[in-house]
């Protein structure tokens, strides 16, 4: 199969889709892949290793896309990219489609096959392409909570750990999955007073067990989110219904309700964040301020440590982008219903349910419509 990976085009994106030890696996079973030029570079993956491994290097992303079976990408496809896309390709990436009906029309207009990296399930429940990133963005939202509490950044100038006769920062964390307890993790290594609030009692208990009194664990609800947001001066948000949009745990009236410069870090943001009073932010501007509580959206936070977050990324992908090329996607999707539940767009149609009630729209079997096509490629 010929495997296209074009650079990513998203501002302040520099991870790549695949990595010279990935192109060198797929090169091992005859199958061709396409890198654009300099794809890799801003993380040291240069052309040369790529066509080492057995690359073709392509000047062009509009290339990439005319020619490529299946496009392997990281961030979800821009309007441009999505217009390249044809019915005959598959698309594999994230698409975070629930928070943006732009692309999921595009992406139905395209014909093409895309298969979101997010909502892939796994035989025990987790979200296996999704988890990498997770865990990262868990780590980096305390770490950059805790800058942004620095009164130059707006925030209210507590340290997160405090110092010796002074009390720590407290950090509340809403969702114990794996954002939340890689938050967790970060948070209570620095010192802070820490609270995480969940609706399932047996992830709460496993977390009190594996901390033993060092964080509280809150079960979840409306009086106990706002308790515990009131005296906190860091509120992460990592809860994630998978292709749905994510719950507003936080309404814009609870604004009025914390401390003074209070530092909001949305991971949810993807999926439509968690506050009712999120937009997407940049790295280059990442934060801003409604009713004096400081914001933190950032769509792509992975993307800060683009090294760390490919190798890992790549690392989960490389088996899935294997099966795909070696099988075609037919097959594949059609033997595995993890695999098929990543499906989230058809011959212009949405296939994932949660997905479609979030865009208040109407979605077809996946299984039944893979069944009934013939122009999906073949390896």
């Amino acid at each position: 199969m010929l495997i296209g990976v074009p650079k990513e085009i998203k501002a302040q994106e520099f991870r790549v889709g695949m990595t010279p030890a990935g192109v060198r696996e797929l090169s091992a079973n005859q199958h061709q892949v396409l890198v654009e030029r300099d794809a890799g570079a801003a993380i040291g993956l240069t052309d040369e290793l790529y066509a080492a491994a057995g690359a073709t290097i392509i000047d062009s992303a509009e290339r990439v896309f005319t020619e490529a079976d299946l496009i392997v990408k990281v961030k979800e496809p821009q309007p441009q990219e999505c217009r390249w896309l044809r019915p005959e390709q598959t698309l594999f990436t994230y698409l975070h489609l629930a928070a943006d009906l732009n692309q999921a029309e595009l992406l139905m207009a395209s014909g093409a096959t895309c298969i979101a990296y997010e909502t892939i399930t796994s035989r025990e429940g987790g979200l296996p392409l999704l988890a990498p990133m997770s865990a990262i963005a868990g780590r980096l939202s305390v770490q950059a909570g805790a800058h942004h509490m620095e009164v130059q950044k707006g925030g209210n100038g507590t340290l997160l750990g405090g110092v010796p006769g002074v009390a720590p920062a407290k950090v509340l964390v809403l969702g114990g999955g794996i954002v939340g307890s890689s938050a967790l993790r970060v948070a209570v290594g620095m010192g802070a007073d820490v609270t995480v609030i969940d609706r399932s009692v047996a992830k709460l208990a496993k977390l009190e067990e594996l901390y033993r009194g060092q964080l509280r664990t809150i079960y979840s609800t409306a009086e106990s989110i706002e308790d515990h947001a009131r005296e906190a001066d860091l509120i992460i948000g990592a809860v994630l219904i998978p292709g749905a949009s994510a719950p507003k745990l936080i309404s814009a009236d609870m604004l009025r309700l914390l401390k003074p410069r209070t530092v909001l870090v949305d991971v949810a943001i993807d999926q439509g964040g968690c506050f009712e009073t999120s937009r997407a932010t940049t790295h280059a501007e990442p934060t801003y301020i409604v009713d004096n509580v400081v914001h933190y959206c950032v769509a792509n936070m992975p993307g800060a440590v683009a090294q760390t977050a490919t190798l890992a990324l790549t690392n989960a992908t490389l088996p899935y982008i294997a099966r795909l090329a070696s099988k075609g996607c037919r097959e594949t999707l059609l033997a595995d219903p993890h695999f098929i539940a990543g499906l989230n767009v058809f011959k212009g149609q949405l296939t994932h349910q949660a997905l479609a009630e979030a865009l208040g729209t109407t979605w077809r079997q996946p299984a039944d419509m893979v069944s009934q096509s013939a122009h999906l490629k073949s390896a």
